[in-house]
């Protein structure tokens, strides 16, 4: 008997949280063609068709929101039995750094997971920002971090791939005006520089309407109208949703980041990297 693989499992439901083939190639690290072709095994697997054409993309049929409750669960029982084996017995402490983008979304609920499977494993979590982030890695601070990527580092264990998306306020700008408002993080951010450099591409006009160094600054400034922002869909929710298209906005990169695990990092720590590295790209669903 066939049985549904973990892994065709995985892009199946980063197609689900993502809305397309091509964001959930993205989103597993695989190309578009090896995730079609996934996607081909697993409905030969289940013996129906999955996916079908919906306007210009894809969506799911009857037998493809069928699984998609399954699927949660055998991955949810296959992360538990992993977890449950590898941390039983393991004991001291985990230092852990992340962005605030993932502190919110997808990062809770695998810590959650990791302590129930590691109870004699204390979490130490540090949210900040990626450049202070790699520092405090670097200098032993940490054990592991989630980081935006710039370059291939030699102690990255995994990197994750998510869409950038120009987000604004849910009730739109406070003001309109011939040169587009941005809120942005001060430099350096891997978010700001994708922003500037795609629109000075486009020709687009612009001006850095609100700044700020953290991230409840920027969502504050978003949330006003006073200026939309360039970030993942991670950060799409209270108030902020995606730019509507009308507003023109030129298409942007994907975003990557890196898990990066400290060399010589003890065994919980790098239970704990395996374990984001294989879940933590399914738990950021588009808003």
């Amino acid at each position: 008997m066939d049985t549904l693989d973990p892994d065709l499992l995985r892009t199946f439901l980063a197609f689900v949280d993502s809305g397309s083939l091509a964001q959930a190639a993205s989103s597993v690290g695989r190309s578009p063609s090896a995730v079609t072709t996934q996607m081909q095994r697993l409905e030969e697997i289940v013996g129906e068709p999955l996916l079908a054409p919906q306007g210009r993309g894809r969506g799911l049929t009857p037998a493809g929101e069928d699984l998609v409750g399954h699927a949660r669960r055998i991955l949810a029982v296959h992360r538990e039995a992993w977890l449950a084996l590898k941390g039983a017995r393991a004991a001291g402490h985990v230092a852990i750094g992340t962005t605030q983008d993932f502190a919110d979304s997808g990062l809770p609920d695998l810590l959650r997971a990791f302590a129930t499977s590691h109870p004699r494993v204390r979490i130490e979590l540090r949210v900040g920002r990626s450049a202070e982030l790699a520092q405090a890695l670097q200098g032993g601070g940490l054990d592991l971090a989630i980081i935006m990527r710039q370059t291939a580092a030699p102690d990255e264990v995994a990197v994750l791939r998510e869409p950038m998306v120009w987000l604004w306020s849910q009730k739109g700008l406070a003001s309109r005006q011939e040169e587009l408002p941005l809120a942005l993080l001060d430099p350096y951010c891997g978010f700001r520089a994708a922003a500037l450099a795609t629109l000075d591409a486009a020709g687009r006009r612009y001006r850095i309407a609100a700044g700020s160094a953290s991230l409840a600054g920027l969502r504050t400034a978003v949330n006003a109208g006073v200026a939309l922002t360039l970030r993942t869909p991670r950060f799409a929710h209270s108030g902020i949703v995606e730019a509507p298209r009308e507003l023109g906005l030129p298409p942007v990169p994907v975003a990557e980041f890196a898990i990066r695990l400290r060399p010589g990092a003890d065994a919980p720590a790098r239970d704990l990297a395996a374990l984001l590295g294989g879940n933590l790209a399914l738990s950021g669903a588009l808003a």
